[in-house]
């Protein structure tokens, strides 16, 4: 691992990830999460402030950074949510089938490299009457913005930790074997418009 990796590119993903404009997307799909809960790509934890309490069971936080985890862990403790970490990357999750009421996954799935493992392994370990919560950035509905979104994309990842611009995110859901039952789209005010399109809603196993 490089020392960018490992000391630069954490705190990085921790500023660029809690700017009013996600924070405010993260507002929106995170309170819908209800009982046995997994989160894909923790990360940092930014998501356990906006829990509905009352709603969950417990919470199953998955991501494989050390660095990002170790800041999760300290806000589960602050915020007292019952919290299970995870340290590993999503395509084998070590859980049985139909283990949680809930998938949770927020601006991580464009860093994930084996992506179709990792939604077809969601999908195992969801109840067939569970739901996917997702909130992602992702490829941009205008020619324009998705020239630039692939010119940028090779670069980008590189510095962005795997992250990729121009990924088809609800193409991807549906493709694995979810139904999206609910799907909201637009460009975040305040943000660039190539990293900008966010593709927000909830998906159940087909």
């Amino acid at each position: 691992m490089s020392l960018y990796s490992r000391y630069i590119l954490p705190k990085l993903t921790d500023l660029s990830c809690s700017v009013k404009p996600i924070t405010r997307q993260r507002e929106k799909i995170v309170p819908l999460a209800e009982g046995r809960v997994l989160e894909i790509g923790v990360g940092s934890g930014l998501n356990l402030a906006h829990y509905d309490r009352s709603r969950i069971d417990s919470i199953i936080g998955l991501d494989a950074s050390e660095e990002l985890m170790a800041r999760a862990l300290e806000r589960a403790r602050t915020s007292g949510v019952p919290f299970e970490p995870l340290l590993l990357d999503a395509k084998s999750i070590p859980l049985e089938d139909n283990a949680v009421d809930t998938v949770l996954v927020t601006y991580s799935l464009c860093s994930i490299d084996a992506l179709g493992e990792a939604l077809s392994e969601m999908r195992r370990v969801l109840k067939p009457a569970g739901r996917l919560l997702f909130c992602e950035h992702g490829l941009a509905p205008d020619a324009g913005v998705q020239k630039l979104q692939n010119r940028l994309t090779p670069v980008w990842k590189r510095v962005g930790g795997g992250c990729r611009l121009n990924r088809d995110l609800p193409k991807e859901i549906a493709q694995a074997g979810f139904r999206i039952t609910a799907l909201d789209q637009m460009y975040l005010p305040g943000t660039w418009r190539f990293i900008g399109f966010n593709s927000w809603g909830t998906a159940q196993p087909a």
